[in-house]
């Protein structure tokens, strides 16, 4: 079976219905040599502060003081040009997203790998809707993730794209910028530096510089859309960057100006396709994304209490009585279906039998390795057969019921996939679907967080799962 293509991850769960800024401030900070050197001990602190599942209280959540004034790295309050609020001392990354909400948090987890193997501070945009409902508002990256927690234990400093530039600023900035895609996608026709409506938001004009050839991780003829790290991060030091100026140049839509990349703000079209030795490496544990930036990036508190009242109701938790370990689900159908190609459904997808099964075996688990007895079983799906969620029922599992909720009326129509990513990620274990981004972030944090099993079902002919 094919990997489902990335660029877009549709992961809407199905809505059942079956149950009856501060001023700046300014003085001295540390250079980014000296944060980087502390990266190691941080990174290793940072375990310590991770409570695990049985004593998850998001009531009684630590609180991180900022470990870094992120106010200390910019001028001041926002500015109407992006440029006028970069300080001449401090060097800085950005990149977009356009890639469905689960993808653009990996994104934008190697955007700041990108950045602690550069010596700079990444700049990040808000979340787009576009996999969900365009005409959703944005969300901004603190809102989803605890920015403070994320940059004490990176040893970093982050901004976000608001801190730096007014949100309502109408003026449009010129900025050159290294294309990567351009160069990634050379097998295709006509290959283009990759778009992102965030761009336009920002009000941002982009020159684009196309990337030297040799940024593309796998050997020239393979093809495939990875780039590496490292020789990306060559392109933010003097010598590489000089020596690829030369390169096919595209003049800013708007303004039609020819601009070299960005040396103090380095930029990059986009950057979910990026390994340090092989492609797709989130789904291994080595990935150094993952296990510098991606493991660190906690929700933020809010959300957390409002996913962890979600998950109580669906188990019926009385008011009084701690929320008890459960075990979560992620099964992806949806779009998956177009990858069966003419199997039936029914053989093509693991039948709910196969997933009761993993269940099982991830319950043993826990009852051998750690002495707990978890009956409660938490599906989040965007499946859509009403028959199929009644049978989840008979096997005794629940799921959120996001219509009786009014989760979407009351919180946005982005909330519910908040809400399901949020309940896999504090599962005791986890269960899982092979190829789905979100189930395979779902399983990363479950084992980093809380140390627990996990298992994913294989799909795509009869007996795919058979072990």
């Amino acid at each position: 079976m094919d990997r489902q293509d990335a660029y877009d991850d549709p992961e809407t769960p199905f809505i059942p219905t079956l149950r009856s800024k501060p001023r700046a401030t300014k003085g001295r900070k540390p250079s980014p040599r000296t944060i980087c050197a502390a990266l190691a001990g941080i990174s290793l602190l940072s375990f310590v502060l991770i409570k695990p599942l049985s004593s998850l209280d998001t009531q009684d959540a630590p609180s991180y003081s900022a470990a870094f004034n992120a106010q200390s790295y910019v001028q001041g309050p926002p500015t109407q040009r992006f440029r006028d609020n970069l300080r001449n001392d401090t060097k800085y990354i950005t990149s977009w997203t356009s890639a469905g909400w689960t993808n653009d948090v990996m994104t934008y987890g190697n955007l700041i790998y990108l950045a602690l193997i550069t010596e700079r501070i990444p700049i990040i945009a808000k979340f787009l809707s576009s996999h969900i409902d365009s005409s959703a508002p944005p969300f901004a990256f603190g809102e989803i993730i605890d920015v403070p927690r994320l940059s004490q234990a990176i040893g970093i400093p982050l901004l976000e794209w608001h801190e730096v530039k007014h949100s309502e600023s109408q003026v449009l900035d010129d900025l050159g910028c290294w294309s990567v895609w351009e160069s990634v996608e050379k097998y295709k026709q006509d290959p283009r530096p990759r778009g992102s409506p965030t761009i336009d938001r920002l009000k941002l004009d982009i020159s684009w510089t196309r990337t030297p050839d040799w940024v593309k991780l796998t050997s020239p003829g393979i093809e495939d859309d990875h780039a590496s790290f490292w020789s990306l991060a060559t392109l933010g030091f003097p010598q590489a960057r000089s020596e690829n100026l030369g390169l096919p140049n595209h003049p800013s839509p708007q303004h039609q100006v020819s601009l070299p990349p960005d040396d103090q703000l380095l930029c990059f079209d986009f950057l979910y396709f990026v390994g340090a030795q092989r492609t797709w490496e989130w789904e291994w544990d080595y990935s150094p994304a993952w296990r510098f930036v991606g493991q660190h990036m906690r929700w933020n508190v809010s959300i957390e209490r409002l996913a962890d009242a979600h998950a109580r109701r669906a188990m019926n938790v009385p008011v009084d009585k701690p929320t008890p370990p459960y075990i979560s689900i992620h099964i992806r159908h949806g779009d998956f279906r177009d990858q069966c190609r003419g199997i039936p459904l029914d053989q093509c997808f693991a039948p709910l039998s196969v997933i009761a099964r993993r269940v099982s075996e991830v319950q043993e688990e826990l009852r051998t390795q750690k002495g707990l007895e978890v009956t409660q079983v938490i599906m989040t799906s965007d499946e859509l057969d009403p028959e199929w969620w009644s049978r989840v029922r008979a096997l005794g599992w629940t799921w959120v019921d996001y219509a009786t909720e009014r989760t979407e009326e009351i919180y946005g129509k982005w909330h519910p996939v908040f809400i399901d990513a949020i309940i896999q990620s504090n599962g005791a274990g986890f269960v899982g679907t092979r190829g789905s981004t979100m189930s395979n972030l779902a399983l990363r944090r479950v084992q980093s967080w809380h140390n627990g099993p996990t298992r994913v079902v294989q799909w795509g002919w009869p007996g795919a799962d058979d072990h």
